[in-house]
């Protein structure tokens, strides 16, 4: 269907948006331009924030307790956070409702190729790689997803020979049922359990960026089993290692596509082990498309990527980096494995529900000094205490204030050492999301 026709149907209609954040908000500005009677669901913001945010626009709102009881609706836009097997939505898809999301809308209007990338680590970095050989190889390309901004309300923009490539959550993901044309899962771990009811779940969801018939490819890491497993499910599967042959690997210091040498490893900006394994995966997505004057390019100016061990600054010989994005203990882990020496760590947050066992040995052999402060600082903690490698010079410093720790990890920091934030948990115990707490993160170190 044309977009024009879609919302230009929508005049009159019965809208409720489900959540006024960053996914919504331009949505709910463009129903109400189109003419919907557009109501705005939300159970953190008061009915005068929402009135202030939308100021100007003829809307209903609906806040606090039972924001979600008796949903009179023609058409439901959830906010990808928000669960879809809630009772308010059960009961209006009842009497009639239909439940969708942006991304689900998005899909299904949208005029061009996509390439989805999903995951449970470096998304964002092969998202934002695959953009770049894309662009740099001359096409007009569009970014959204988790990344940049909503791409529904800038649909008018978007042309047949365009290309739009998206970073996806299994939030997004879970009631998707258009697939991309070209996909990517970096890697599956366990993540988000407090959200998800299992891990099954979670790979479920995050299969659905392949599993309908619209994709042509999918590329995933061969080193991950989980992330095999998941794939058997696809029909053209391209795999990428970075320890073993593949369809895409490494050949002595040269990432090799189906055989053909197509970038010096050397080339890489960004630092760290994972970042050849985002290449790959980035190269597996466009091979055929990109040039490979588009993929060498992208390699030698993309020199790094905000919230991603971003360096921060260096003072008195002491180098700072924001790694706010690491939201598990993954994550974090192979932020710490990007270093070639013992780092200071500060780490801890919200608790997603999910083990940390896996860090203590890391810990213990990449940290020398970790400052935890948020709700996984006992989970973290006693990884840490756990692991076989323990002695109790180890200094561990639980903090009860985010801005007291970055202090304390700054205070006995000396020449030559590295000080890194690298969470292994969300940010929502004290922000609105990694990027608010990567920015506070910055401000506290830029102002030492």
């Amino acid at each position: 269907m044309d977009y024009k026709e879609y919302f230009e149907g929508l005049k009159g209609k019965k809208i409720t948006v489900a959540g006024a954040g960053v996914s919504n908000a331009p949505l709910i500005k463009m129903l109400a331009g189109y003419g919907a009677i557009v109501t705005v669901c939300d159970s953190k913001k008061t009915e005068n924030e929402l009135k202030e945010q939308f100021k100007g626009l003829s809307l209903n709102f609906k806040t606090g307790e039972g924001w979600l009881d008796d949903i009179d609706a023609d058409i439901i836009f959830r906010s990808p956070g928000i669960r879809p097997d809630l009772k308010g939505f059960e009961d209006a898809v009842k009497k009639g409702a239909h439940l969708t999301s942006e991304m689900e809308v998005f899909f299904d209007l949208c005029p061009c190729d996509i390439f989805a990338i999903t995951g449970s680590d470096g998304k964002t970095t092969t998202t934002t790689l695959t953009y770049e050989m894309l662009k740099n190889s001359g096409f007009r390309v569009h970014l959204g997803g988790n990344i940049g901004k909503p791409l529904l309300p800038e649909i008018d923009k978007i042309e047949k020979d365009h290309k739009v490539v998206l970073e996806l959550s299994s939030f997004q993901l879970f009631t998707i049922r258009k697939s991309a044309k070209s996909a990517i899962i970096t890697n599956l771990s366990p993540n988000h359990l407090d959200w998800h009811t299992d891990y099954s779940e979670y790979i479920d969801a995050k299969k659905n960026i392949f599993l309908h018939s619209q994709c042509e490819k999918l590329v995933t890491n061969l080193d991950n089993e989980d992330s095999c497993i998941a794939s058997k499910d696809a029909k053209n599967v391209i795999y990428f290692s970075r320890k073993q042959k593949a369809d895409i690997c490494l050949e002595g210091e040269f990432i090799t596509a189906f055989g053909e040498k197509v970038l010096n490893i050397n080339e890489i900006l960004l630092p760290g082990a994972h970042n050849i394994e985002n290449y790959m995966a980035a190269i597996g997505i466009v091979w055929g498309i990109a040039t490979v004057d588009g993929i060498l390019k992208t390699a030698k100016t993309v020199k790094g990527i905000e919230h991603r061990i971003e360096f921060v600054r260096e003072l008195n010989g002491v180098r700072y980096y924001n790694d706010s994005i690491a939201s598990s203990p993954n994550r974090t882990i192979t932020g710490l494995k990007s270093f070639d020496k013992k780092v200071i760590l500060i780490a801890g947050g919200k608790d997603k529900n999910i083990p940390y066992d896996e860090m203590g040995d890391v810990l213990l052999t990449k940290v020398k000094k970790l400052v935890l402060t948020g709700a996984t600082a006992q989970k973290i903690k006693e990884a840490a205490l756990n692991s076989k490698l323990y002695t109790k010079d180890f200094e561990i410093v639980e903090c009860d204030g985010f801005k007291e720790a970055v202090l304390e990890a700054a205070k006995d920091a000396k020449n030559g050492d590295i000080v890194i934030l690298s969470p292994a948990s969300t940010s929502f115990d004290r922000f609105k999301n990694f990027e608010e707490r990567g920015r506070v993160f910055k401000d506290i170190v830029n102002s030492l």
